[in-house]
């Protein structure tokens, strides 16, 4: 019987960000893109979210390769954890190799890892498949698409794209080969979701140079300016607005310095002479003749940007006539954090430019009719939408049924999940294990479900400590009962609740001591019981318990 393809995404569906899909035939496993997600809003003190590695690490040794569409963080930011586990060649186009290896460097994996650059047209041999890049418009430089030629046929996978007709590098995707491959016949399509809701046609990204360019004009203040910092296209406009209008240009935040520095070394971003000046001498120029591009654009609390709004970054203070310009849009679930920026920034004096009042941004995600274009050139077999939630690859299904797919050829997956694809059939068949991993810090999966939920306790309800000591021979009451409080209820004003509480203490190890229990675990759990039936009786509230009993 004839092996199947087996196609399974480890993330990227259900959700934004996080993507991840693995390519197995035989023996041997492709993968495509390695990204993280932003934590949830109840997922206290988490950083970052990656997907859970076990399969990969289970059949490391059948992995031929790791190939990257492009360098934004939901396709790349998980390559320093998985290099951790894995010694896989990973093989990228030259700007998304240059912020990869930046990665790599800082987790202190660089020489440990084989990076290999490659250009759109270029194609590799990775076991039982070959794969060829081919050039697509997103909103960072250097993006592509993958052909994927396998033993039971040609699958393509486009990763984030748009079809931009007037892109600012000038190379419009490569509708001609992605046609030639049509024609020849697909067997699957794999496609991004993410701008499915939209009709129409993505607007260019030269479309929000010449509205740039209308902020700068006649403006005699100081310009800040804040994007993706990896939206190096963005960036050159930000850049040629600023010569054009005599302006010096600064540049803050880590990430922002990081990608230009990369982008310029690597010839993506040409920046005129003399234009960049160092941020500390920045704020002794002429307002009239100063633009500061920021990272920021989504309200991150650590951000250049939201320093400045808060009044603690080290070098820029926000003051009334400045201009700031946010060119990017809120990625969901960080509408608030943008929202209090502005609001900040507006309480600060300056005048703030942002996307949903004027076109200064533009999205590097097809919109429905460059996605059925897409579909139509293809002309795939089978169509499997990735990169969305629930409803956008619901919609990118029924728009593909539109296009002539039929139902049966159509497949919505899920994380884990198995499709299994040959010329016959496609259908889903098993799971594997999968899921995400926290990274808290230095920690990575060491922040389960349990301890979230009380850090989500904690956070609701607050939390109340209560401290005994009891003698080891007859289990008396030594020292009278403690009572410490954080998040629930300050103490001194408090005073009949707390002295309340630590009667509740006493009368919890009397009824232990008349029903002769004298083991520490049975008492503390009367304590905790007496004093959470208590405060939810008189507050409604329900804030962590941790009784304390010292031997004495």
């Amino acid at each position: 019987m004839a092996e199947k393809l087996k196609i399974i995404s480890l993330g990227g569906l259900n959700e934004i960000g996080k993507n991840l899909t693995v390519y197995e035939y035989g023996e041997d496993l492709l993968v495509v893109d390695c990204g993280l997600s932003f934590p949830d809003d109840d997922m206290y003190g988490i950083d970052i979210v990656i997907p859970d590695f076990t399969y990969l690490i289970n059949n490391r040794h059948r992995i031929k390769a790791i190939v990257l569409t492009h360098g934004h963080e939901d396709h790349i930011g998980a390559i320093p954890y998985v290099c951790r586990e894995l010694n896989v060649p990973i093989y990228a186009t030259r700007l998304t190799v240059g912020l990869v290896e930046l990665k790599l460097q800082e987790h202190g994996l660089l020489k440990k890892t084989t990076v290999i650059p490659l250009e759109a047209g270029d194609e590799i041999m990775a076991g039982y498949f070959k794969v060829e890049l081919i050039h697509t418009n997103h909103s960072i430089a250097d993006a592509v698409s993958l052909a994927i030629t396998t033993p039971v046929g040609v699958v393509i996978h486009t990763g984030d794209f748009k079809i931009d007709t007037t892109p600012i590098d000038g190379e419009m995707i490569d509708i001609a080969r992605f046609a030639e491959l049509g024609k020849k016949g697909v067997l699957a399509l794999l496609s991004d979701s993410t701008n499915v809701e939209k009709p129409g046609y993505s607007v260019s990204e030269s479309r929000v140079g010449e509205n740039l360019g209308g902020f700068f004009k006649d403006f005699d203040g100081r310009i800040i300016v804040t994007t993706f910092a990896s939206n190096v296209h963005r960036i050159q406009q930000v850049m040629n607005c600023a010569y054009k209008f005599g302006r010096k240009v600064g540049i803050t935040g880590r990430s922002m310095e990081n990608t230009i520095r990369v982008a310029s070394e690597m010839g993506y971003l040409k920046i005129p002479d003399d234009t960049i000046v160092d941020m500390h001498h920045i704020k002794n120029m002429p307002k009239d003749q100063v633009v500061i591009i920021t990272t920021g654009s989504q309200g991150e609390t650590m951000s250049a940007l939201y320093r400045m709004a808060f009044s603690d970054h080290k070098l820029i203070e926000i003051s009334a006539g400045d201009r700031v310009i946010i060119s990017a849009s809120a990625i969901p679930g960080n509408e608030k954090m943008v929202s209090k920026v502005i609001n900040e920034l507006f309480r600060k004096g300056a005048e703030v430019v942002y996307d949903k009042m004027f076109g200064l941004h533009a999205s590097g995600h097809a919109c429905q009719e460059e996605l059925k274009m897409m579909i139509g050139i293809v002309k795939p077999k089978y169509f499997i939408p990735l990169h969305g939630e629930q409803r956008h690859l619901k919609l990118h299904a029924r728009l593909a049924n539109q296009m002539g797919i039929p139902t049966e050829n159509i497949i919505i997956s899920d994380i884990g999940k198995v499709i299994e694809v040959s010329q016959q059939n496609i259908k889903l068949n098993g799971t594997v294990e999968s899921g995400k991993i926290l990274v808290d810090g230095s920690g990575v999966g060491d922040v389960g479900s349990v301890v979230l939920r009380d850090r989500k306790h904690l956070a609701q309800d607050g939390m109340v400590v209560a401290v005994v000591g009891i003698s080891s021979e007859d289990g008396s009451i030594t020292s009278e009962p403690e009572i410490i409080t954080r998040g629930f209820v300050y103490v001194k004003e408090s005073e009949e609740l707390i002295a309340e509480l630590k009667e509740r203490v006493i009368d919890a190890i009397y009824d232990c001591q008349w029903r002769n229990i004298y083991d520490w675990s049975t008492i503390k759990g009367t304590i905790k019981g007496n004093l959470s039936e208590y405060l939810y009786k008189q507050t409604k509230r329900s804030p962590m318990i941790l009784p304390v009993v010292m031997e004495t």
